[in-house]
């Protein structure tokens, strides 16, 4: 829903502000890759700050090793941590890893090109 908003760039705290409370409170245990990677996304288009969210969505992708991730959803979630001016260093490393080991043939031009852009913001 977040998605949406952002997409249409329609201002909607309240709403941002929910949905961060109901993430934060179930610990994203329930998100599937491309929900994590769009909420993030949305967040960072909308420019809504949220340090609790970031951290909580880098240690969970973390803790799914980017394994169930797909090339959009890593590149979409570096590039969000970066426009928002998030830094995590572990998940730069763990997504590094992840491109160099599937040898970046999974990747579209787009997923690099989003992934460099983090890496150099």
């Amino acid at each position: 829903m977040v998605w949406a908003f952002a997409t249409a760039g329609v201002h909607a705290d309240k709403l941002f502000e929910m949905v961060e409370n109901e993430a934060v409170q179930w610990q994203l245990r329930d998100f599937k890759p491309q929900g994590l990677s769009n909420m993030v996304w949305a967040f960072a288009t909308a420019g809504v700050h949220s340090n609790k969210l970031y951290e909580m969505v880098a240690k969970e992708v973390m803790q799914r090793e980017l394994r169930e991730f797909k090339p959009q959803e890593i590149s979409n979630t570096v590039w969000a941590f970066a426009t928002a001016g998030v830094h995590a260093e572990q998940l730069y490393e763990m997504v590094e890893k992840e491109a160099v080991q599937r040898q970046l043939r999974e990747f579209q031009p787009q997923n690099l090109s989003n992934m460099v852009w983090a890496f150099a913001t």
